[in-house]
């Protein structure tokens, strides 16, 4: 794993906010979709990355926004920040083959290990203590920042919410993209990026999401975060 950065000055090769160009991988899902569509209204340029040129391309389109479609290498190439937004069962080999494409980018991780049966949603153990800390190990080369676990892939889409009443949970060891990324999740109106500590903090916030999963559907709901006293 690279070494930390935390409480280093802000890294030379940090983008500007406005000069980011965001690939999502895993774009073609509910969350990937969502993202794209609220960066995209933003004013960011947005590339949706999958498996599947011609799907990618399907997906862009249907979102609208100017947003593109291309196959996983390729939208990562075109990138200075990735999204990865795949189901976790598909998340380690995803990350592994992608390595090298990855190396040098800041690498946005927002998958929650999530099992569902007849009691509802639980979290899964994850050998490296979560998804995030998985994802830094696979990524040596990359800023691994874990982010947007749990906002509502439903609001993200709803055309009737202009603003989503929610804090973004921010973790990462690496001070300058943590900001970046805090600045990012506000460019959503009604979002606020709010530092939560480093990649090895993420496990109880990827597991959090099993909560809110069971809160929704008590109350028919789409709940979110909010932080009170900063």
């Amino acid at each position: 794993m690279a070494e930390s950065t935390y409480d280093a000055a802000p890294h030379p090769r940090t983008p500007p906010l406005d000069g980011l160009i965001i690939t999502i991988l895993g774009g073609t899902g509910e969350q990937g979709r969502g993202l794209a569509r609220r960066f995209a209204m933003a004013g960011h340029p947005v590339i949706i990355g999958s498996r599947s040129y011609n799907r990618a391309r399907a997906t862009a389109q249907e979102i609208g926004h100017d947003i593109r479609g291309l196959a996983n290498r390729d939208a990562i190439r075109e990138a200075n920040l990735v999204i990865v937004t795949v189901p976790y069962q598909g998340h380690s080999e995803l990350l592994a083959a992608l390595a090298a494409e990855l190396a040098g980018k800041i690498v946005v991780d927002c998958v929650n290990p999530l099992g569902f049966d007849q009691g509802g949603a639980y979290p899964l153990p994850v050998p490296e203590g979560s998804a995030a800390q998985q994802a830094a190990a696979l990524l040596p080369g990359s800023r691994v920042v874990a982010a947007f676990h749990h906002v509502s892939a439903v609001l993200l889409l709803d055309p009737e919410a202009e603003t989503l009443d929610q804090d973004i949970l921010v973790l990462g060891e690496d001070r300058a993209a943590t900001d970046l990324v805090q600045a990012l999740a506000a460019r959503i109106p009604g979002v606020r990026g709010v530092y939560g500590g480093r990649l090895r903090n993420c496990r109880q916030v990827e597991s959090l999401t099993a909560n809110l999963v069971s809160i929704n559907r008590r109350y028919k709901a789409h709940a979110g975060l909010r932080i009170t006293d900063i």
